[in-house]
């Protein structure tokens, strides 16, 4: 029976001080259970020291010559993916936040066809995690996941996580089209609109590794706003909910 190809996406921004601990602990967990995760990092115009260092170490990545943002970067790997034949792709951040030992649990309903795209989510009820992110992100996370279930009729809790899994389905939409900004929330209102199905799973996240976060407290309401008028003014009509 033929093994579903699963490819781990990690967009790069800036990650010199993250990424190789990073993708160590991902092969360091193939070898100790077995598992064949690929793994593909997306250097994202970083101006750091992070190209030389995938270099160096014989990182697979893509450099991309600008910086395209997060929903660039990762359409970059989805592309990647469906070209070379992956049948399930994971986004997987590269500061160390998402821990590789869940990513069995994000894959699961998808392989059961249970699923076309798992998130994995730090607010619903069988969650582990420590860390939720800041009060201010967690008030604009709910305000987001009320909106995305008055547009398609489905409450999705982790609005904005990127620990996210999708089917070949999937795939081969967000690799033809896929928001440049605002990425999580409005593809996953993109693929409710879609009638497809999209699941939550809890999983455990930890503060980043190193560096220092691009996003701002200031900029949370200003992307809070952002985001429901995006959804807002989406096609599309509810499903019929999980």
């Amino acid at each position: 029976m033929k093994k579903d190809k699963v490819l781990i996406i990690i967009p790069a921004y800036n990650e010199e001080e993250n990424i190789k601990k990073v993708y160590d602990g991902i092969i360091k967990y193939n070898k100790l259970n077995k598992t064949n995760y690929d793994v593909i990092v997306i250097n994202d115009g970083s101006r750091d020291s992070t190209e030389e260092i995938l270099c160096k170490n014989n990182i697979p990545h893509i450099k991309l010559i600008h910086n395209l943002g997060i929903g660039g970067a990762v359409q970059t790997g989805y592309k990647y993916a469906l070209e070379n034949g992956y049948d399930i792709a994971i986004q997987f951040d590269g500061d160390g936040q998402h821990d590789i030992s869940y990513v069995k649990d994000i894959i699961k309903p998808i392989l059961l066809n249970k699923a076309d795209m798992v998130i994995g989510s730090r607010f619903i009820d069988d969650s582990t995690s420590d860390f939720k992110s800041s009060f201010a992100r967690r008030v604009g996370i709910n305000v987001i996941s009320s909106v995305i279930k008055l547009k398609t009729g489905v409450k999705i809790f982790d609005t904005t996580s990127g620990f996210r899994a999708i089917n070949r389905t999937v795939l081969e939409i967000f690799s033809n089209d896929y928001p440049r900004e605002y990425p999580e929330p409005i593809s996953t209102v993109n693929i409710l609109c879609n009638g497809l199905n999209v699941s939550e799973v809890g999983v455990s996240m930890n503060e980043r590794i190193g560096g220092v976060s691009s996003i701002k407290s200031w900029k949370t309401a200003y992307y809070m706003i952002n985001v429901v008028l995006s959804i807002l003014l989406m096609k599309g009509k509810k499903t019929n909910g999980k």
